[in-house]
């Protein structure tokens, strides 16, 4: 349901939130950068820019370094927008914010209400409109208001909560329906594969076009960016003269930025944008394989590499690898692969069939 906002009141995020004041202009608190072989696995979640894991990079020790910044119970706000609550003692990446309420505290209800809000009211900066320090505390949020015209925390607070308690009897009647379970998968006889390898992927370096600079007058060619939603779809474009698009079956693949290792199977013609290249499979891979494929490439970046410090533009050509089935050959099991995906899919389709019976 549409909330009713028509008596809602604008707040800059200075009125609300704590800032500092350097050099006669107000400034969030911030994280820095700290060199990555000084830290050391610990418990103290680290968040950086990226959109997955609530930003969340790793777990290290707290160090006794003047970069190390770590604060508690607040709101993360990255350069590029992404909003997420941090409950506990984190620390904070270089161009990763710090949003702690001045006067109120900062419940989870709160904070959930207030992130939503947030990310409404910063949509429109990313890469050409960096959210800095000095700039998030003049952005305008809207907020419902108690009679003294200051924001409704009470509202807040019961709004999340009621939805929270929609949220978890809806998760109880699909856990009964579906008995959700999970397994594990047994990888001892699974062997490091590179992507260059010969039964794998001639590596190519994608279009590398501006969107800013494509047409859309009669768009028949997809365009897949740094993203990770909608298969990297950002749009679909114009066939450029004299550029052949990449045909359907190749994969892609996000080399940096917030969506560092997002990799689909493309279904239709397809050009590319900067950083992001075209694994073209060296022999006949079947869909549901390169899907099987894809899942690992992105879970192997997340592990191993850090948006804008450590990306994969380096690696991907001379030391990227990650791990597959095989056969006793030593060649990766695509059979396996193939059986896995039409078994998962098999569970997913049973799935939303009781989903469907259930809801109609």
């Amino acid at each position: 349901m549409k909330i009713d906002i028509s008596e809602w009141k604008e707040f800059k995020i200075s009125d609300l939130f704590i800032t500092n004041k350097i050099n006669n202009k107000l400034h969030v608190p911030t994280g820095s950068m700290v060199e990555r072989g000084s830290l050391r696995e610990g418990n103290t979640p680290r968040v950086t820019v990226s959109n997955m894991n609530n930003g969340i990079s790793g777990y290290y020790a707290d160090m006794d370094n003047s970069n190390y910044r770590v604060y508690e119970n607040f709101i993360s706000v990255s350069f590029l927008g992404t909003v997420f609550y941090q409950p506990i003692k984190t620390s904070l990446d270089m161009k990763v914010h710090c949003l702690q309420l001045k006067e109120t505290e900062l419940t989870p209800n709160i904070a959930l209400f207030l992130v939503s809000v947030i990310r409404q009211a910063i949509k429109k900066y990313a890469y050409k409109d960096q959210l800095s320090s000095t700039v998030l505390p003049t952005i305008k949020i809207y907020l419902p208001v108690n009679t003294n015209l200051q924001p409704n925390y009470d509202y807040m607070e019961k709004y999340f909560f009621n939805i929270s308690k929609k949220v978890n009897n809806s998760i109880k009647i699909l856990e009964s329906a579906i008995n959700i379970h999970f397994q594990t998968i047994n990888i001892n006889n699974w062997k490091k594969f590179h992507l260059y390898d010969e039964n794998l992927f001639e590596i190519d370096s994608g279009s590398k076009l501006d969107k800013a600079k494509m047409t859309s007058n009669n768009p028949s060619v997809l365009f897949i960016g740094r993203s990770s939603n909608n298969n990297g779809i950002t749009t679909i474009v114009d066939k450029i003269k004299g550029i052949e698009p990449y045909t359907a079956g190749n994969l892609t693949l996000s080399l940096g930025g917030e969506y560092l290792g997002s990799c689909f199977v493309q279904e239709d013609y397809f050009y590319t944008s900067q950083n992001v290249v075209v694994l073209k499979p060296r022999k006949q891979i079947s869909f549901l394989a390169k899907k099987f494929i894809a899942t690992l490439i992105f879970k192997e970046t997340q592990l191993k590499y850090k948006a804008f410090i450590d990306e994969l533009n380096r690696h991907i050509k001379t030391d990227f690898s990650f791990y597959l089935p095989c056969n006793n050959d030593g060649t990766p099991d695509f059979e396996y692969m193939e059986k896995y995906m039409i078994n998962l899919q098999n569970k997913v389709d049973r799935k939303l069939n009781i989903l469907s019976d259930i809801f109609k």
